[in-house]
């Protein structure tokens, strides 16, 4: 596949993964790529941080899973953002019970991306906070995983839950797949937790914990109720900025891999 499919998950809810995922869409299109993102959770907050209101979709990423429809019905433009959207709404939860009985259940998302792989330079998958078969299906999808979260204790602790399901997917259904990085969110640097955790995460990841480091920001808060990327809600800001970064070091590491 061309377009290089990140997932974004924790199964740990609340630690900023749809923040991430709509700002490092934003970002990597203000860098101008040709970005895809793919929101694979039920709540559809993804879809309405990108200025695309949920409630109005007649065809999302659901019926693509399904096979009801085409890609073409399901994409919509976030226009502010700069990417394309495979938006979610509610529907998305009933998939998980209707794929159980189907073919090829865990590759759905992996087949319907890789019918459009040239149209895009980069995928990013938000995934549900969960380790369900939809958080499986973007796994199955993707290249590489990136994990956000926060520098608190239960962290650590549901961390190695998800590395573990990461190992699982590899060894069974996609042994290209691997961990990118974990992206320290939230942070706020006075914390001595926060500093503990961190330097914690450094021991067991190496280098797989990324530079880039996303402070507390009101407007990373505040831009999602406006239903914008807060590269376009306040490009100044210390949360836009961060994200631009954080893109930057993404692209680097995909050239690194490759070369």
């Amino acid at each position: 596949m061309n377009a290089s499919p990140l997932a974004i998950t924790n199964q740990k809810g609340g630690v900023g993964k749809t923040t991430t995922a709509v700002n490092l869409a934003a970002s990597l299109a203000q860098l101008g790529r040709r970005v895809l993102l793919v929101d694979l959770d039920p709540q559809g907050n993804a879809t309405m941080g990108s200025g695309v209101d949920k409630r109005e979709l007649t065809h999302t990423v659901y019926h693509l899973l399904l096979g009801q429809c085409s890609e073409a019905r399901v994409r919509v433009s976030s226009e502010k953002g700069g990417y394309v959207l495979w938006p979610a709404n509610r529907d998305l939860a009933g998939a998980e019970v209707e794929l159980v009985s189907q073919p090829r259940r865990e590759y759905r998302l992996r087949e319907a991306l890789e019918r459009v792989a040239d149209q895009y330079d980069q995928v990013i998958i938000d995934c549900p906070p969960a380790l369900n078969l939809l958080t499986v299906n973007a796994l199955v999808a993707a290249h590489a995983v990136l994990i956000p979260m926060q520098c608190e204790y239960y962290a650590l602790e549901g961390l190695s839950d998800l590395v573990n399901t990461v190992k699982r997917v590899k060894a069974k259904l996609n042994p290209g797949l691997y961990i990118d990085g974990v992206l320290r969110v939230m942070f706020d640097p006075r914390n001595t937790l926060a500093q503990h955790v961190s330097d914690e995460l450094k021991r067991h990841f190496g280098s797989k914990v990324l530079d880039t480091v996303v402070p507390r920001n009101v407007r990373l808060a505040e831009a999602p109720s406006h239903g914008l990327p807060v590269l376009v809600y306040d490009r100044s800001s210390k949360g836009a900025q961060a994200y631009l970064r954080l893109a930057e070091e993404i692209l680097t590491r995909q050239r690194d891999a490759r070369n």
